[in-house]
């Protein structure tokens, strides 16, 4: 198994063991469905973007990353509640693209303000959204033909290490680092599962 690989698997460990497990059970005793984590995840995203719109960072940091925490906790609550479901599975994968989306508008909307104007930042944003989706189309599109699992092309830059990225270049008030690292780093993740599913495939 490459480095890369077993860190992102050690970290995952650690989480899941730390806070996923531990946070989906305080929520599950509190009444809170899968699908009310999910919702709350992109409400917390969309305001996250808003306070990246109007340049105020590190609030935009906190609110993502609290949206992070319920990304995270719905399929352990579903796990636990006994309700794992292709509906909620659904729910989840598109809320994941709206909250994405919704983060990127928000440094796209700031960056063309007369004030803080940047056409090069402005692109960046566009063609960071742009990755993202073809990273998540490359993906579902292989498994709707049966040509891999989830884990077979999941890439180098999956959507935790853009979050993360995108927390820790906001938290330090960098939103054009984030930017360049998004706009450079999904395209290349989407390029190497269209490869890799190229390779595979065998007509």
């Amino acid at each position: 198994m490459p480095i890369l690989q077993r860190l992102r698997q050690f970290i995952r460990d650690a989480v899941g063991r730390y806070f996923e497990q531990p946070f989906a059970s305080a929520l599950s005793r509190l009444g809170v469905t899968p699908n009310l984590a999910t919702l709350l995840g992109v409400v917390l995203a969309a305001a996250a973007a808003y306070f990246v719109a109007t340049g105020r960072f590190q609030l935009a940091s906190v609110f993502l990353l609290g949206a992070s925490a319920f990304d995270l906790v719905d399929g352990a609550i579903a796990r636990r509640s006994n309700t794992v479901s292709k509906r909620g599975a659904f729910f989840d994968s598109t809320a994941d693209r709206v909250s994405e989306g919704a983060v990127l508008l928000g440094f796209l909307v700031y960056f063309v303000q007369p004030a803080t104007a940047n056409g090069t930042a402005a692109i960046l944003a566009f063609v960071a959204f742009a990755g993202s989706v073809m990273v998540s189309y490359v993906r579902a599109r292989a498994e709707g033909l049966a040509l891999g699992g989830n884990s077979k092309f999941e890439g180098f830059f999956t959507r935790t290490e853009r979050v993360l990225i995108a927390i820790a270049g906001l938290a330090i008030g960098q939103p054009l680092i984030v930017l360049w690292v998004l706009a450079i780093g999904t395209p290349l993740s989407a390029l190497q599962r269209f490869w890799s599913v190229w390779r595979s495939a065998r007509d």
